[in-house]
């Protein structure tokens, strides 16, 4: 049996944007991504997956679920398969319960890490000499709270007191600990400022830790774990996710401090990498968000150094409707001191005179060559090529060709001939026919697409910083249409009645609602009509019992106080519900009110739906021998247009 902890600390670790959008085209949509539901035939996109809450939804046939789910549904995989599936697209072993050494459960990660965090706040309030270190930095203590800030103190076994087994595996296995010679065992972070690192949901996924003293490193991190990769992970995107959504625009400094200051002073779409250099995935995590990132470096020789790594990071991952720019600071500032000394206003005038990626592409490598002589010009082209072929972008790609065709005195033609066509990987073929993109052909011909590497595994493979991660298929019957089968909409109406008891209420009407339920829902009479007629089938029956005793409850139950009236009328289903609200990542649980209306009647609908067209089968079927029939056909016909 696969522990439920390791679940939990994968679905953590994995992005169902990424999961999901190999098998689905998704654009962006306010917060959250859209695109064609693959579960049902549709022209209009009603399949919505949401980052924030890792899970997709689709209000038009009802399907949902985590990314687990996603690749059993639609990959045609079993639950365990799935699991397997997902851990080895990100290089992790699966554990079993009941393995050498597990045969006691343990806590997840994502826990012991969240109890560390706390601990660390805690000690800061006890800690004058790191208040006094924060303080002189110009930190403020509502920022600090807002980042959870903390300390840990100078002690070799200071966690002891803030977790239940000191001495579990899980310890280490989280990076909290080091296990030295004998096993001795002491904390990782000692004397530091904390910085915990936090996922799109808010779960402490590591921390950054900064010495107060002289010693050495200045700063150090959690180790790879996991939940934890410093190459996928962006220190303060929890923070400022709603700041980047409002200003479609990303900035990415490299330090923490950099982050938590500009926040402070108002310029709140800020992230950190951590401590490494700007990777691929960190790109196309921001690129999810936002149409526009900028890099904020230091001007002087390392800063150069680390914009021209991020650009090479960036080319496999841009397209031609996003913009990549590079800011580089005076060689005196980086983003804390410039944003103290200038404000916001005076750090986004900055960012208003940032470099494109083509611009700083260009001129880099032209500083690099002499261009007075042919061994110049031909240098540029030769270490152009590679960036060209890694680049995803092909307008840009072109527009590129001829900005250097220019500095070498050749024409663009020349330039593509040269350049060629970027070089194909064995998975590109797929990625090809899918975007309508020519497998060969000549760089410079405008009149054909250049085969876009923007986001499969050949391009990533292409570009700087390849990702050699296994991908996972998006289905294991790819040869032949994926039979799916229908989402159980009279379940998730239980569901969502049992979540929210008004949703019941308003279903059965005020007139038959009891009288302290009633109110203004008028609005809601077209879900009450639909369930007059999806009350005559003999489940519906069963289901309409239900939503009576939900609607009998007082409008605040909670879902335990539900599933106790609801347990002797349906025993198996109330243990059902029971242990699929008690899973962390239970879709139906993070849907707000108004999205479980949405969801509820969209789902009422398609019972309608059905129980009329199992109406008009039966009338067919009978060959509608009188007119009564004959009129009756026509009503339900009727009927289902409308509806």
């Amino acid at each position: 049996m696969i522990p439920q902890a390791f679940i939990q600390d994968l679905l953590a670790r994995v992005d169902i944007v990424d999961v999901v959008g190999r098998s689905v085209k998704l654009r962006k949509s306010g917060a959250n991504f859209v695109g064609l539901c693959p579960f049902h035939g549709e022209k209009t996109p009603s399949f919505s997956v949401s980052p924030a809450k890792q899970f997709y939804h689709c209000f038009g046939c009802g399907a949902h679920g985590s990314a687990i789910g996603f690749l059993m549904e639609h990959g045609g995989l079993g639950y365990v398969d799935a699991i397997e599936e997902l851990a080895r697209s990100i290089g992790v072993e699966v554990p079993r319960e009941g393995d050498a050494g597990g045969e006691r459960r343990s806590p997840a990660l994502l826990a012991l890490l969240e109890q560390a965090a706390r601990h660390y706040r805690r000690r800061l309030k006890d800690a004058p000499q790191a208040i006094d270190y924060l303080v002189g930095r110009g930190l403020q203590g509502t920022t600090a709270a807002r980042f959870a800030i903390g300390y840990a103190p100078a002690q070799w076994r200071g966690l002891e007191a803030a977790v239940a087994d000191y001495d579990a595996p899980e310890m280490v296995a989280a990076g909290l600990v080091v296990e030295g010679e004998g096993n001795k065992r002491y904390d990782r972070f000692r004397d530091r400022i904390m910085f915990p690192i936090r996922n799109a949901r808010g779960q402490v996924l590591g921390f950054g830790g900064r010495v107060l003293g002289a010693g050495e490193p200045k700063y150090l991190n959690s180790p790879e774990t996991p939940v934890f990769s410093k190459g996928r992970e962006l220190y303060g995107l929890f923070e400022a996710r709603e700041a980047i959504r409002r200003d479609d625009c990303a900035i990415v400094v490299e330090g923490y401090l950099d982050v938590v200051m500009l926040a402070q002073h108002g310029v709140e779409n800020a992230v950190a990498t951590l401590g490494t250099a700007t990777t691929p995935d960190h790109v196309r995590k921001l690129l999810r968000l936002v149409d526009r990132v900028v890099f904020a470096f230091d001007g002087d020789a390392a800063g150069r150094k680390a914009a021209w790594r991020a650009l090479e990071a960036s080319l496999s991952q841009t397209d031609d409707t996003k913009r990549i720019e590079f800011l580089f600071l005076p060689v005196e500032h980086d983003p804390d001191s410039y944003v103290r000394a200038f404000g916001a206003d005076g750090f986004r005038q900055a960012l208003a005179g940032a470099l494109p990626l083509s611009e700083l592409l260009v001129r880099e490598l032209a500083e690099r060559v002499d261009l007075a002589v042919p061994e110049g010009r031909a240098r540029l082209l030769a270490e152009a090529r590679a960036l060209l072929h890694a680049l995803a972008a092909p307008a840009l790609r072109l527009q590129l060709v001829h900005r250097l065709a220019g500095l070498a005195g050749v024409s663009a033609e020349e330039v593509g001939r040269y350049v060629g066509a970027p070089p194909e990987a064995p998975s590109s073929a797929a990625s090809l026919a899918r975007s309508g993109s020519p497998a060969s052909g000549e760089f410079a011909d405008a009149s054909r697409t250049p085969a876009r590497l923007g986001s499969t595994a050949a391009g990533r493979e292409a570009g700087a910083g390849a990702d050699t991660r296994r991908r996972f298929p998006t289905s294991r019957r790819a040869s032949r249409p994926l039979s799916v089968a229908r989402p159980d909409l009279e379940q998730r109406v239980r569901w969502l009645a049992a979540l929210h008891p008004v949703l019941a209420v308003r279903a059965l009407g005020p007139a038959r609602a009891p009288q302290a339920q009633r109110g203004d829902d008028a609005p809601h009479a077209a879900a009450s009509s639909n369930c007059d007629a999806v009350f005559q089938s003999e489940t519906g029956a069963a289901l309409g019992q239900w939503l009576r005793t939900v609607a009998a409850l007082p409008p605040a139950s909670t879902l335990a106080e539900v599933c106790e009236a609801l347990r002797s009328q349906a025993p198996s289903l109330v243990q059902r519900l029971e242990r699929e609200g008690a899973a962390d990542d239970w879709a139906l649980g993070s849907l707000s009110i108004d999205e479980a209306q949405v969801e509820f009647d969209a789902a009422l609908a398609q019972l309608l739906d059905r129980e009329l067209a199992r109406q008009i089968d039966e009338l067919v079927a009978s060959g509608m021998p009188n007119a009564e029939d004959r009129e009756r056909y026509q009503t339900l016909m009727g009927k289902r247009r409308r509806t």
